[in-house]
């Protein structure tokens, strides 16, 4: 088998070949010094670059949760307070009508009893009122600007308004006016309506019933505040889970894309030291002789 000639020129090529495949490692990680990155293109590691895009579509997914989370503690906060002042006005509200029930009330003191138990009704419909950015939280799904008119009428509909928090887990924030502060006669602002023309005509019969109803409607208030209180709680915990998630799935990604700094400084220096060598070994491969002078 005839041997293969090697030549001062098939040295020279390989030799300069070598050396600037060299050159081109040592560009690369020069490129990974400066961006910090170990995946600059998608050249530089397709299934690295792969499970990166996935890693970080799945971490806007959970962004979003976490969004979603904070709008919806937003809604039940707002509807949370609501209803405690509520609980207060309506405890004002017994309390008046407790008074009233004095036989030795004077017509003038049961007027200003009712003055004030209407100024609670007043108070207690611009409560039903309260918005969050804009919607009113118990006017369902409306986009109106209330969810009742001055009289105490009903302006929303029975939509429900509902936040996704999580794979397939989606949350209650909002409220309908007429599941809390009932409908017909056993509304709140009508019961108060009842109440204060009570205490006016002086008829204790008439109060009691008033009253009566009112701790209907208290009881539901109550009923309620301890749902939204559950479903806080459990927006909450959604919130700390897709944060929690989001910051997994960065590690993840720093992982894959980014550089481990000592690792990579190492490598250069290695890497100039093997070039350094490299052109050293060349030059003594490589004799000048006096032909490469005369050409």
């Amino acid at each position: 088998m005839p041997q293969m000639r090697v030549t001062e020129g098939s040295i020279t090529s390989r030799v300069l070949a070598n050396l600037q495949r060299n050159v081109a490692r040592s560009g690369n990680i020069q490129e990974q010094l400066s961006s910090g990155k170990q995946l600059n293109r998608p050249s530089d590691s397709p299934t690295g670059t792969l499970t990166s895009m996935q890693l970080r579509g799945e971490a806007r997914v959970n962004e979003q949760y976490a969004r979603n989370a904070d709008d919806g503690l937003g809604w039940l906060g707002t509807v949370d307070n609501t209803l405690t002042t509520s609980l207060t006005q309506l405890n004002r509200v017994r309390e008046l009508g407790i008074q009233s029930q004095n036989g030795a009330s004077s017509p003038e003191s049961r007027q200003a009893l009712a003055v004030e138990v209407d100024n609670i009704r007043g108070a207690l419909i611009g409560l039903a009122n309260t918005t969050y950015v804009g919607r009113p939280v118990f006017g369902g799904t409306t986009t109106g600007p209330a969810a009742y008119d001055s009289a105490g009428n009903y302006l929303g509909d029975n939509g429900q308004v509902t936040r996704t928090v999580g794979s397939n887990a989606q949350v209650r924030v909002g409220e309908t006016g007429p599941s809390i502060f009932g409908t017909g006669a056993t509304q709140l602002f009508s019961v108060l309506s009842d109440i204060s023309a009570a205490i006016r005509s002086g008829s204790s019969s008439a109060v009691q019933a008033g009253m009566d109803q009112l701790n209907v409607s208290d009881g539901v208030i109550k009923s309620t505040l301890a749902d939204v209180g559950a479903r806080y709680n459990r927006v909450s915990q959604s919130k700390d889970t897709a944060q929690n998630r989001m910051d997994t799935l960065k590690n993840q990604v720093s992982d894959i894309e980014d550089i481990d700094l000592p690792k990579t400084i190492m490598d250069m220096q290695l890497q100039q030291t093997a070039y350094q060598s490299a052109l050293a070994a060349t030059a003594k491969v490589l004799q000048p002789s006096l032909l490469d002078y005369l050409r």
